[in-house]
C-alpha cells in the first residue's frame, strides 16, 4: 500500500495512533479468517464480510467519501473479527467509524434515523416509561401496537422488548435498610438494563458484594453510550462517556474498583468508548484501568483466597452462553469458572458464536431475520441438549432477552445463581 493511500486512510479514521500495529491497516494480510468467522456474513449476502468493509474498503476511502455502500450498517459489531484476526487489526472499530461517517453524511432515511435515535437511548426510554410502567408494558404487549411500531419506525414486531420494572434499582438501593459500611469499598455501575428493566440483577450484585465484606457505592451515572456508538452517534456518545468519567474518576483516583454486571457497559468504560472516541485524557484512562467485570472481580477475590465460599449446593445442569462483548474483554471465562465453585451445579458452555441480537441490531426490522439466523445454533443447543434445564445463564442483558424470546426459557445473570447459593433472598428472582 502506498504512503499516500495510507495517509488518506489515517485521515478518514480521524487521527488514530497508527504507530501501534494493531491499528495499522497495512497489518491486514487479506487472509479472510475474519470473514470465515463472521456470524453475519455466514447467514446473509447483505454483509460482504469484515475484511471487505473494514481494512480493504478503508484503503480506498478518501476524506469526503464514506462507506462504499450501506452494507457496512449490516455489521453487528460483535467483534468476532477482532478476536480471530491473526494480525491484531481492530476491524470492528474500522467498521464502526465507517458506519458513523455514513450516518453523519445523511444517507439514512428519516424514519430509520429516528428509529435508531430511540433505540440508542435506553436510559431516556426508561425514564419516560418508568412512572407508567404497567401501562407501558401493557401497550407494548399488544400486537396492534407492535405492528404499528414496525410500520412507523421499522422496529420489528417480534423483537424482544424488555418489560419495564415498577421499581428502579436506584430507588431500591437508596431505600433499603441497614446497608453495609466497610473500609473495603466498591463502586457499582448498574447500567440502563439493571436500572429500568432488571433491578433484580443489581439487588443480587449488591447483596453478594456485601456478603463478601464490601460497602457498595452507587454514584450518579448515565447510559454507557454503547448503543449510541453502535448506531453511529459518536458525538452524543462522547457526551455520555465524558459525564460518566466525571462521576467515576474520583473513585478511580482513590483506587476504589468500579464493577459492572453488564459486560457491554464495562467493555465500553474500559475500551470501546475511549478507543472509538479518541479519549486519551488522564481521567478516562484512570476510569478504564479501574473498571472490572463483576465475575472478573469475584474470581480475583477467589484467587486471593478472600472470596466467601459458604455456598450451598444447586443441583442443576444449566446452559451458559458467553456473549460476544464478554469475549471481547479477553478475560477468558471468569463467569464459567466462578459458577463451577457452586457445589452440585453443572454448567455447560454453549460454544455458540453469537446470539444474534447485538444490542439494538436485532430490533431493526431489516435485521431481525438475520439476528435470528445468527442465533439459531445457540437456540438449537438450548432447546435440544438442554431442553430440560429451567433457566439459561448469560452475562449480557440483551442476549438474555434474545434467548428468552427464541427459546421460551428464562435467562439469568451468573450473580443470581451466586446469590441463590449464598442463601440470599432476591425479590423477583427467576431461580
Amino acid at each position: 500500500m502506498s504512503s499516500s493511500a495510507s495517509l488518506i486512510s489515517q485521515k478518514l479514521l480521524q487521527g488514530r495512533n497508527f504507530s501501534s500495529p494493531e491499528f495499522t491497516l497495512d497489518q491486514c494480510i487479506k487472509c479472510t479468517i475474519c470473514t470465515t468467522a463472521c456470524p453475519v456474513a455466514a447467514v446473509t449476502d447483505l454483509f460482504p464480510g469484515p475484511k471487505y468493509e473494514g481494512p480493504q474498503a478503508a484503503r480506498f476511502r478518501v476524506p469526503k467519501q464514506v462507506s462504499p455502500d450501506h452494507s457496512v450498517d449490516y455489521c453487528s459489531g460483535c467483534r468476532v473479527c477482532n478476536l480471530v484476526c491473526p494480525s491484531g487489526v481492530k476491524i470492528a472499530e474500522l467498521n464502526a467509524r465507517a458506519r458513523a461517517a455514513w450516518v453523519s453524511s445523511g444517507n439514512l432515511p428519516f424514519r430509520l434515523r429516528l428509529r435508531n435515535n430511540l433505540l440508542a437511548r435506553p436510559e431516556l426510554l426508561g425514564k419516560l416509561a418508568h412512572p407508567f410502567s404497567p401501562l407501558a408494558n401493557r401497550l407494548l404487549s399488544l400486537n396492534s401496537i407492535r405492528h404499528f411500531t414496525e410500520f412507523a419506525l421499522r422496529i420489528h414486531h417480534s423483537a424482544p422488548l424488555p418489560r419495564f420494572s415498577p421499581q428502579s434499582f436506584t430507588s431500591w438501593f437508596r431505600s433499603r435498610p441497614n446497608p453495609l459500611s466497610s473500609a473495603k469499598k466498591v463502586v457499582y455501575f448498574h447500567g440502563c438494563s439493571t436500572e429500568y428493566y432488571e433491578p433484580r440483577v443489581g439487588r443480587a450484585a449488591v447483596q453478594v458484594l456485601e456478603l463478601n465484606g464490601f460497602e457498595v457505592i452507587v454514584p450518579p451515572q448515565n447510559c454507557c453510550g454503547l448503543p449510541l456508538l453502535s448506531n453511529g452517534e459518536f458525538h452524543a456518545a462522547h457526551r455520555y462517556h465524558h459525564s460518566n468519567v466525571n462521576h467515576l474518576v474520583e473513585y478511580a483516583r482513590q483506587g476504589i474498583p468500579i464493577l459492572g454486571t453488564s459486560t457491554s457497559c464495562t467493555l465500553t468504560l474500559k475500551e470501546e468508548a475511549p478507543e472509538l472516541l479518541d479519549m486519551t485524557d488522564e481521567a478516562t484512562r484512570l476510569v478504564a484501568e479501574n473498571t472490572y467485570d463483576f465475575n472478573e472481580f469475584l474470581l480475583n477475590l477467589y484467587d486471593q483466597g478472600s472470596l466467601n465460599l459458604n455456598l450451598h449446593p444447586i443441583p442443576l445442569i444449566l446452559g451458559y452462553h458467553v456473549p460476544c462483548q464478554y469475549r471481547a474483554h479477553r478475560l477468558g471465562t471468569p463467569g464459567f469458572e466462578l459458577l463451577n465453585l457452586i457445589p452440585g451445579l453443572s454448567i455447560v458452555d454453549s460454544h455458540a458464536t453469537c446470539c444474534g441480537i447485538a444490542g439494538t441490531y436485532g430490533y431493526k426490522a431489516e435485521k431481525y431475520a438475520i439476528s435470528m439466523a445468527v442465533g439459531k445454533p445457540l437456540f438449537n443447543f438450548l432447546t435440544g441438549d438442554l431442553k430440560n434445564s429451567p433457566v439459561v445463564v448469560c452475562d449480557s442483558e440483551t442476549c438474555r432477552w434474545q434467548i428468552t424470546h427464541a427459546t421460551g426459557k428464562p435467562a439469568i445473570h451468573p450473580v443470581e445463581l451466586l446469590a441463590k447459593s449464598y442463601g440470599l433472598t432476591i425479590e423477583d428472582a427467576l431461580i
